[in-house]
């Protein structure tokens, strides 16, 4: 009898990096000429991160400088859902930007759709928050994994627990 082989298709953000990427622009914000004085900020709440600064300006600089920091980090920008700017008191302005944890279930619907349509012998089946794959050969997953890292997916996907 052949051994099943499967994966798991994910979308995990690590929040460690990403408190550090925070800490970096703060320590920036607060060296660098142009914020002095400035009352921006950045922070992480939950599965949240909340920017606050005194104008458009400052805003797009400290959206620039965290992109920046968390592709260092090797944090996917697709994680990242962008909310619209709001006004804040003062005068300031206030935006918050959502991680992405788990795959939503039109994305989920989205990845088995692609698997179904590359013919390959394999079942996928949506659990939740993940998309788990299996297959008889071990060459037919992997090139799965290969047909989905080449797809045009608005979501990072992470590949676990392949065995």
């Amino acid at each position: 009898m052949a051994q099943d082989n499967s994966f798991d298709i994910v979308c995990k953000v690590d929040l460690q990096e990403v408190d550090n990427a925070i800490q970096q622009v703060m320590k920036e914000i607060r060296t660098r000429y142009d914020f002095k004085g400035s009352k921006s900020e950045v922070r992480r709440e939950n599965q949240e991160i909340h920017l606050l600064a005194d104008d458009d300006y400052k805003r797009r600089s400290v959206v620039e400088m965290l992109s920046q920091r968390l592709a260092a980090r090797k944090v996917s920008l697709k994680s990242l859902t962008f909310g619209k700017p709001e006004e804040a008191a003062g005068g300031a302005l206030r935006q918050s930007i959502t991680l992405q944890q788990g795959i939503p279930s039109e994305q989920a619907k989205e990845i088995v759709k692609i698997i179904k349509g590359t013919g390959r012998k394999v079942q996928a089946a949506i659990q939740g928050d993940l998309v788990r794959v299996r297959g008889k050969s071990k060459d037919e997953l992997q090139t799965i994994m290969q047909v989905l890292r080449a797809s045009s997916l608005p979501i990072e996907m992470q590949f676990e627990n392949y065995r």
